[in-house]
């Protein structure tokens, strides 16, 4: 099963160079292409996309509004902010409107396929800079609801990057089980997305900051 993926920029020559390589790959399938954020939102509920690599300035409708509006609907759809800027306002906008990744445009295309493969395992991907500025401006609550203690051990697999997949292996429990505390996790520690997750678990020192990526 090809992953499938939509693409969303303003660009054209941006779409089509990304389309070229990562048709190369025979586990990727570019199945459309946006040039804005109201058009990705119409084309992710149209053709239920595996992983969609999103530009964040772009006409009509940004990417964080894109975002937002695709998770709140299309919550198993992971999305990756692909985009030139590091501003601190549009990392932590995209991270909170739900992306599970944050990459620049000048990645190389072998680690954007890794990225892509990893994210639609449900896996954090973020740039060394974009994970930087996150952990100085993503605040989880001052006193979260406790965890508990099968809770915390999710959390830290999901900190040092596993897929729900891999979490279940490594404590021999159902994928299901794993999709429910991850959900219970993210409404105890009163953030929106699997990242932001992450950076709370590196925060609090279930895991280096260095496994982030």
């Amino acid at each position: 099963m090809s992953i499938r993926i939509l693409i969303v920029d303003d660009h054209a020559v941006v779409r089509q160079g990304l389309r070229m390589f990562l048709d190369l790959d025979s586990d990727l399938e570019v199945i459309g292409e946006a040039e804005n954020g109201q058009e990705a939102v119409r084309l992710a509920h149209e053709l239920l996309p595996d992983v969609i690599l999103m530009d964040l300035l772009m006409p009509v409708m940004n990417g964080i509004d894109a975002i937002t509006a695709i998770k709140q609907a299309l919550p198993d759809v992971e999305i990756i902010a692909l985009t030139s800027v590091l501003e601190d306002s549009s990392v932590v906008g995209a991270v909170r409107a739900g992306a599970i990744g944050y990459l620049l445009k000048d990645t190389k295309a072998d680690e954007l396929i890794r990225a892509i493969k990893a994210a639609a395992a449900g896996q954090v991907q973020l740039s060394p800079q974009a994970a930087a500025r996150l952990m100085r401006e993503v605040r989880a609550p001052e006193s979260p609801e406790a965890l508990t203690e099968r809770e915390t051990e999710v959390l830290r697999l999901i900190g040092s990057g596993r897929s729900n997949k891999e979490i279940a292996l490594a404590l021999t429990i159902g994928e299901k089980t794993v999709k429910t505390h991850v959900s219970n996790i993210l409404s105890k520690l009163g953030v929106s997305s699997r990242t932001q997750a992450a950076l709370h678990a590196v925060r609090i020192g279930l895991v280096e900051g260095g496994e982030l990526n």
